[in-house]
């Protein structure tokens, strides 16, 4: 969105303690880096440890080619930028690497060109994504519905539990992997 001067209005996160966030990020210039089991492993490393390092519940995720969805409780004081730059930077790096020494000629797609003609190798779209405040119960099981049907609407299985990459299959048959999920914490339905 444009303002008067023309500048971008930044995306504002709202740290509410005891607020769920619903966030969307996106692969750079939406193309599908993640359309790879090894892209999309990274992604799955990244969320643990980011777990260690920052406390959060995760409630529910969906990683789809050239996105990813999260629906999670921040714990204590922990901000949510924090929680996305130890998820994205540690994939971002390790992307960087791994094309630099095994497909170098896969770095065009993911160098951005500044006006200034400096250039930055980007696994992430810039910026931080979609956040979205989760205030009622309701809205925590309506965007949990949305994320494990997401691959569904996206023509990309016919049935939730068969995408792997979705903590459907934990709801569904209890399965921990690729990564469980903290589901003892949501609240209940009403």
């Amino acid at each position: 969105m444009k303002t008067e001067k023309g500048y971008r209005k930044l995306r504002k996160s709202h740290d509410i303690q005891g607020q769920a966030h619903y966030l969307t990020f996106s692969c750079f210039r939406n193309q599908p880096f993640l359309a790879k089991e090894r892209t999309c492993q990274w992604l799955i490393d990244a969320i643990k440890s980011a777990r260690v390092k920052n406390s959060f519940e995760l409630w529910a995720w969906v990683i789809m080619p050239e996105h990813v969805h999260l629906l999670l409780l921040p714990m204590g004081d922990t901000k949510i930028n924090k929680i996305l730059t130890a998820v994205k930077l540690s994939v971002g790096k390790t992307a960087s690497i791994w094309v630099r020494e095994n497909s170098p000629e896969f770095l065009a797609k993911m160098t951005d060109t500044q006006p200034n003609g400096k250039e930055f190798v980007r696994f992430w779209q810039r910026g931080g994504g979609y956040d979205r405040n989760i205030y009622s119960v309701d809205e925590v099981y309506e965007k949990i519905n949305y994320i494990h049907n997401n691959p569904v609407r996206r023509g990309l299985v016919k049935y939730p539990g068969d995408w792997y990459w979705s903590s459907y299959r934990y709801y569904e048959y209890n399965d921990c992997e690729p990564i469980d999920v903290d589901r003892e914490s949501l609240p209940p339905m009403r």
